[in-house]
């Protein structure tokens, strides 16, 4: 679309919103932000803008600023029943975003994936093989570009892509509820409850993931979870071929990934390729093994050569916040899991280790159900601290489940750490796995990780 004069109205100017400004006023758009936020809350995003004659309006979101608007960009953060997004629509005025703008002009293909959980991973897993792919001297890619729902909103860098570059995008159901798009390769890695605070229902949750592979022809590709009934439910939805994943064999004709006598193998039609043993994977858990399998089919299904998907598993050490080891201290391993913000990537945290664990768990509640959490706790916990605003809900959760004398409950998660450093024990794991959000104390899940690490490192 030519976007030259058109008016556009960016609602939420973080990362999405300021790479939306910039790429629309280099195409010659009048382009205002809106946040509820002040400037000063604001300043590194309203920095990057400086150079840009965007109109700014902060502190509110009043509906004159749609009069005479030909498009709102929503981001990601902004719920849809926003009353400045209700008008919109009222109004009959189309929205988008920074995803949507980008798959309608990205001149090369597009992977994107979604899922409750595991898609940073995943994402990130498939990039670097896509990245050693670009590497050889007669790679079926220039370039790899990855971003989306993490690092670089993807539309700051279209105008640097090529034909024969791919992009991996990671998609949230945030992004994905107003998409009218969906890009030719769509993975979705499982769906669980997750977001209902935003969502209301799991259906309206569903609906939004299943909006990556509704926009898709037979000409695209979707990759679904074998092992997760909601992800393998969409096999009937699919216009084009599907590819699969999970830890068993497959017994059905789709071409996947799967594990056998410890082994990372695929195949497709008669033909079955061995990519790697389990032990070369240096991610922990169950559910990273899970992220492999899925890396595996897409980045086949996107044409990567099998000898660079293993280059790029041996070289993958993860991503910070997940997973991560922090440290060695009193004879205890400390980790850094600040990703996990639903009670669901909690319990997988929880399941990649087999020694005693003193689980710190909390921040603020997503209205998702604790029960299994809690069972999985009682079982597995050594001694659980909370802290935040959920930790009363959490607490009431768990009691049937674990003695009082090892659950301690704490205002914020710096005293969770020192409560941590008063009981570990030598061979114990130090888990932070909260299960919920970090706004109650937090910018974001990013930023407790790194008050974590700190903390952590701070130990005398």
């Amino acid at each position: 679309m030519d976007w030259n004069n058109q008016r556009i109205l960016i609602v939420g100017a973080a990362r999405q919103g300021t790479a939306l400004a910039k790429y629309f006023v280099n195409q010659g758009a009048v382009v205002t932000i809106t946040d509820l936020r002040s400037r000063e809350e604001l300043l590194e995003y309203a920095d990057t803008l400086k150079e840009y004659p965007v109109n700014w309006v902060l502190g509110e979101h009043p509906t004159s600023l749609l009069d005479g608007v030909d498009l709102v960009c929503v981001s990601g953060g902004v719920p849809l029943t926003a009353p400045i997004i209700v008008d919109a629509l009222n109004r009959g005025i189309p929205l988008s975003n920074d995803s949507q703008i980008f798959l309608e002009v990205a001149p090369c293909k597009v992977i994107g994936i979604t899922g409750s959980a595991g898609k940073t991973t995943t994402t990130s897993l498939v990039g670097c093989m896509a990245d050693f792919e670009a590497k050889k001297e007669n790679g079926n890619y220039r370039k790899a570009w990855v971003g989306g729902n993490i690092g670089n909103p993807l539309i700051s860098s279209v105008d640097e892509m090529q034909g024969d570059d791919i992009a991996i995008m990671e998609l949230s159901s945030f992004q994905l509820e107003i998409m009218s798009l969906s890009p030719q390769i769509a993975a979705v890695l499982n769906i669980t409850p997750n977001h209902l605070d935003r969502h209301k229902t799991m259906e309206a949750y569903v609906h939004a993931k299943t909006r990556i592979i509704e926009y898709q022809t037979n000409c695209d590709v979707a990759v679904l979870n074998r092992d997760d009934k909601l992800s393998w439910g969409l096999k009937d939805l699919t216009q084009g071929l599907v590819f699969t994943f999970g830890l068993e064999k497959p017994i059905n004709s789709y071409p996947g990934s799967y594990i056998e006598n410890d082994g990372i193998f695929l195949r497709d039609g008669e033909e079955i390729f061995k990519i790697c043993e389990r032990s070369e994977i240096k991610l922990l858990g169950t559910h990273n093994l899970m992220n492999v399998l899925a890396a595996v089919s897409i980045a086949y299904a996107a044409n990567i050569s099998l000898e660079s998907i293993r280059e790029g598993i041996m070289d993958f050490k993860g991503v910070e916040h997940r997973l991560e080891f922090v440290r060695t201290w009193e004879g205890a391993d400390w980790y850094n899991d600040s990703i996990a913000t639903a009670p669901e990537r909690a319990m997988a945290a929880i399941r990649s280790f087999d020694r005693p664990i003193v689980l710190l768990a909390g921040g603020r509640d997503k209205d998702l159900p604790w029960e299994d959490f809690a069972r999985l706790v009682g079982e597995r916990v050594r001694y659980l601290i909370l802290f935040g605003e959920a930790a009363e809900k959490i607490n009431n959760a768990v009691k049937p489940h674990l003695d009082s004398s090892r659950i301690k409950r704490c205002e914020r998660m710096e005293e969770a750490v020192e409560e941590a450093s008063r009981i570990v024990q030598p061979g114990d794991v130090v888990l932070l796995s909260p299960g919920g959000t970090s706004f109650d104390e937090f910018q974001d899940f990013a930023e407790r990780g790194v008050v974590f690490r700190k903390l952590v490192n701070e130990l005398p």
